[in-house]
């Protein structure tokens, strides 16, 4: 480019420290960062960004940390994406209250994390087993006054059953209406059947046929679990109910639940025979 007259802008520099970064070459990344600004070119917002996700990334967060020190001191105000990146990386790393302070700090800063960002970490949390992070991550985001979103309700409330925790996440089940939100197809499967698995058929069929009043109306899944534990509890009659119910609204039985009746019917031919 040089040779024929055209210096590189920023936006050039920014192109090839993306590729070294996508490569894991950090050092030459350094390097062109250190080149552009040789050549009077200073990095800007996007620039340290794209450095911030590369050592992120790499297990690097306390250096991602000392750029942002950097960009602060070269009067270059982190944005939203700046702080999503970090928050990713300390959570990745189980730095829960650090992410969590970096939140209020986020917010204090005018920045506000978009929801799907927040069910992501939290997603993240609960994959890797680390409930009390994701708890502690959720109430910070509670207390901090942002308004949160079904999904994000859900992951916690999926994460607290299959922890056996279902009255904690009976109580953020409850939480939604109260918050003005309303559950959907997803959040009322993954209670039901947390309720089912703890014993609590009367209390998971309720729930089930309560989905209406939210303008919610059960499919496949819902129906499923159901059937699944009805079956499992020896509770044909109702079993049988609601698989009429379901085939003539349209919805297949899943494998679990075929199987099941067959091997319901199998053993009601061993009586017979007996």
């Amino acid at each position: 480019m040089r040779k024929e007259g055209i210096e590189p802008d920023v936006v050039t520099y920014n192109i090839l420290v993306d590729a070294y970064c996508k490569e894991r070459s950090i050092s030459k990344a350094v390097d062109t960062i250190a080149t552009m600004r040789k050549q009077g070119v200073e990095p800007d917002v996007v620039t340290y960004n794209i450095f911030i996700d590369a050592l992120c990334k790499n297990g690097m967060v306390s250096e991602a940390e000392c750029i942002v020190d950097t960009m602060r001191k070269q009067c270059i105000e982190p944005n939203f994406v700046t702080y999503r990146t970090l928050m990713l990386g300390m959570c990745q790393l189980g730095r829960v209250s650090t992410a969590c302070e970096l939140l209020r700090k986020m917010l204090t800063s005018g920045e506000v994390p978009d929801l799907m960002t927040i069910s992501i970490l939290l997603d993240d949390f609960c994959k890797r087993g680390k409930l009390d992070e994701a708890l502690e991550f959720f109430q910070a985001m509670r207390n901090s006054g942002l308004k949160l979103d079904t999904d994000s309700y859900s992951v916690v409330i999926d994460a607290l059953c299959k922890a056996g925790q279902i009255e904690v996440a009976k109580e953020l089940f409850h939480e939604l209406s109260v918050n003005g939100l309303k559950p959907n197809v997803y959040t009322y499967d993954i209670v039901i059947n947390g309720l089912c698995k703890e014993g609590l058929l009367d209390e998971a069929y309720q729930l089930f046929r309560s989905m209406g009043d939210n303008d919610c109306l059960p499919v496949g899944c819902c129906y499923n679990v159901m059937i699944q534990a009805f079956l499992r509890n020896s509770y044909t009659s109702k079993a049988t109910e609601l698989l009429t119910e379901m085939v003539g609204k349209g919805f297949c039985a899943d494998l679990c639940t075929a199987t099941l009746f067959v091997d319901l019917i199998l053993q009601s031919n061993e009586s017979i025979l007996i």
